[in-house]
């Protein structure tokens, strides 16, 4: 296991650490919040950047990219929705400009779909360390009581909102909330031990 990628999977566990805080930063970049928008910045950059590296793109390029989706959402936040996950949005931007950048290069036709362009470029290793990873997130999350599992799953892995989650387990979402915080306390600590493996 590579001790960057488990350093990235702290990152992004980090991250949504923050969710409960995400409306109120989301509607301070709206308003025009410098600060805000580079503390989103700052949580969300390193993940993304690696997010393009592992889909292919070069460390440059993924940079330039980087850079151009955080300035479009910028220079367009007075559209910004603070209920709708702003780092979708981000991740989507960069993804929409990452095919266009493969496309303008003919790294792929137009008939090739992503999953094959990604299946063709992965490295043996990295397909490895990704299969791993998936491997001890699931063990994780597995490891967890059905409630708090179903949650996370809904939160993490489907990019629910709280909000979202809540009305669809008909729960508060302050019940989410403490769900939500017990979970990545359980995915940080199994991915803390795992990374105290390659120290």
């Amino acid at each position: 296991m590579n001790l960057a990628i488990i350093q990235l999977l702290l990152l992004i566990a980090a991250a949504f650490d923050e969710q409960s805080n995400q409306q109120d930063i989301y509607a301070k970049i709206k308003n025009g919040d410098q600060k805000a928008f580079k503390s989103f910045f700052d949580t969300h950059h390193q993940t993304l950047f690696h997010y393009l590296v592992n889909k292919g793109v070069s460390r440059e390029s993924a940079e330039d990219l980087i850079q151009k989706a955080f300035i479009y959402i910028w220079e367009n936040r007075a559209k910004i929705d603070e209920h709708k996950s702003l780092r979708s949005y981000l991740f989507r931007i960069a993804h929409t400009r990452m095919l266009n950048l493969f496309r303008d290069h003919g790294k792929f036709d137009e008939n090739t779909s992503f999953s094959e362009l990604h299946s063709q470029q992965a490295e043996p290793d990295a397909e490895i360390e990704s299969q791993e990873l998936n491997h001890i997130i699931e063990q994780a999350i597995s490891a967890m009581p059905e409630k708090r599992q179903k949650v996370f799953r809904l939160c993490f892995l489907q990019e629910f909102t709280y909000k979202e989650a809540a009305g669809f387990m008909e729960v508060s979402v302050k019940t989410i909330e403490n769900h939500m915080a017990l979970a990545l306390k359980d995915l940080r600590a199994a991915l803390s031990e795992t990374a105290k493996d390659f120290l």
